[in-house]
């Protein structure tokens, strides 16, 4: 598994180093590397609910746009940004704990490792990726738009009746296109990608 995630790191790294020119983006790299982004679950028993989870799906959303959705026109740059940091608002935000589990088999309560949410700065989900990143360094708008709305109608604003969501999409492709690749990764590429953490 360690080199499995040594492997997505470099990954990851490598192209943002690549195609991110930005001013800030090294400190963001380097504020980044001090959180658990790189060990984290991406969720805590769906997708990627494993050590490294979020690495892997940030790795993955953003293979996925680019094969599937890179055209005339886009930009390596938005693509790398959206597809790699649109769940950054993941870092510090899961914990590990234990709990008593029975064994089927045995009759015995037996200690299981488990992930739970412990959401120490609770701004929500695309929007806290969105402050997270321009703490460091500056998203053009459809950037931004892409990464606030990439849970499409899992978005709890959009669950509400917004209609911000739908002209988000009909004004900037690019949100549209990560949305799109998130739930390809999600529950295509990253199917039963769980661990035994449930």
């Amino acid at each position: 598994m360690e080199n499995l995630l040594d492997a997505y790191r470099e990954v990851f790294v490598g192209t943002l180093e690549k195609y991110v020119a930005r001013p800030g983006c090294e400190q963001f790299l380097a504020w980044l590397q001090g959180t658990d982004f790189f060990t984290a679950p991406a969720s805590t028993k769906f997708h990627c609910a494993c050590e490294g989870g979020l690495l892997m799906h940030s790795v993955n959303v953003y293979q996925v746009m680019r094969e599937h959705f890179f055209g005339e026109g886009d930009s390596e740059e938005s693509f790398a940004l959206c597809g790699l940091l649109h769940d950054v608002c993941k870092a510090q935000f899961y914990k590990t704990s234990t709990r008593n589990v029975k064994n089927e088999e045995t009759g015995q309560w037996e200690k299981k490792p488990y992930y739970m949410i412990e959401d120490a700065f609770p701004y929500g989900h695309g929007e806290k990726s969105v402050y997270l990143i321009e703490r460091f360094m500056r998203l053009k708008p459809a950037e931004a738009v892409a990464i606030r709305w990439h849970m499409g109608g899992f978005d709890e604003a959009a669950k509400g009746g917004s209609f911000a969501i739908s002209q988000a999409y009909d004004k900037y492709p690019l949100a549209v296109k990560l949305h799109l690749s998130d739930l390809e990764a999600t529950y295509l590429r990253e199917h039963g990608t769980s661990d035994v953490r449930r």
